[in-house]
């Protein structure tokens, strides 16, 4: 444990992505003073102001502060990525385990079905979800958690593969332990490091789509803020007031940066090889 912190405080990236997420999160929890009418008060005599003491990254096409839009848009999406990755992360370690352990034709059948999966792209799948199911916050969570499970499945069943093949997996099955208990207390505790890193990398892959579509119009209500829907209202005042824009483009940016840089500062750390190298 000694050694991780201190290849923890050592790693550039992960010093970098760890800051800048945790700014994010900072930002999200002050966002729970805001209400959405707060945010979204009008007042037309300010409109299209420029970053300031009274507004911090200025205000928008209506006069409302472009900085209470983004700290509540900063929780939507964090939101909406973590609880995506989580429902993600659950189906796919579940999924990815029982194929892997079995074996044989239930793993080639799980296996092909998976494959079905991967031969529409993610966007376009999640993006025809969402047309179907309508435009919300909790069709959204449930879009992208259909789409975004299968590369957790892969990885899950590419890691039990190899580890049931080990020494201590088979001293456990010698000595009489079920398949669900070699699978969550000897397989599943040493597949913890790749899970995490996997996990940062969809989070950045989350927020990219969610933001996407959020930019279509596809996303949260209207009167909820986010940072796909400030960009495609900015996008229309470009020449006279490019900071609506700028702002919400510069935090999607910088959050996706944060966490793969977290994720390649772990996958340094977690692997002895590379962070030897580095």
């Amino acid at each position: 444990m000694k050694n991780f912190m201190n290849s923890f405080k050592s790693n550039l990236f992960l010093s970098v992505g760890t800051f800048l997420i945790l700014l994010f999160l900072a930002t999200a929890i002050f966002s729970l003073s805001i209400s959405y009418n707060e945010a979204n008060q009008i007042s037309l005599v300010d409109k299209f102001q420029d970053p300031s003491f009274l507004h911090f990254l200025g205000t928008d096409e209506s006069g409302a502060d472009l900085f209470k839009k983004i700290a509540i848009g900063t929780r939507i999406s964090l939101t909406i990525a973590f609880t995506v990755v989580l429902i993600s992360l659950i189906i796919g370690l579940v999924y990815g385990s029982y194929s892997g352990y079995k074996g044989g034709k239930t793993d080639a059948f799980m296996m092909r079905a998976l494959d079905l999966f991967y031969s529409f792209p993610g966007f376009l799948l999640a993006l025809a979800l969402v047309c179907v199911l309508g435009p919300s916050i909790r069709n959204l969570i449930l879009a992208l958690s259909i789409t975004g499970w299968t590369g957790f499945a892969r990885l899950v069943r590419g890691e039990v593969l190899h580890l049931k093949e080990q020494d201590f997996v088979q001293a456990a099955k010698a000595v009489g332990c079920s398949q669900w208990r070699i699978v969550t207390l000897y397989i599943w505790p040493n597949m913890t490091g790749v899970l995490l890193v996997q996990s940062t990398f969809a989070l950045a892959g989350t927020l990219i789509v969610e933001s996407g579509l959020s930019f279509l119009g596809l996303g949260a209500p209207a009167h909820v803020p986010t940072w796909g829907s400030l960009l495609n209202s900015g996008k229309f005042y470009l020449v006279e007031a490019p900071h609506i824009a700028f702002f919400p483009g510069l935090c999607i940016v910088l959050l996706v940066l944060g966490f793969n840089l977290v994720g390649d500062g772990l996958k340094q750390v977690l692997d002895p090889k590379k962070a030897s190298v580095v």
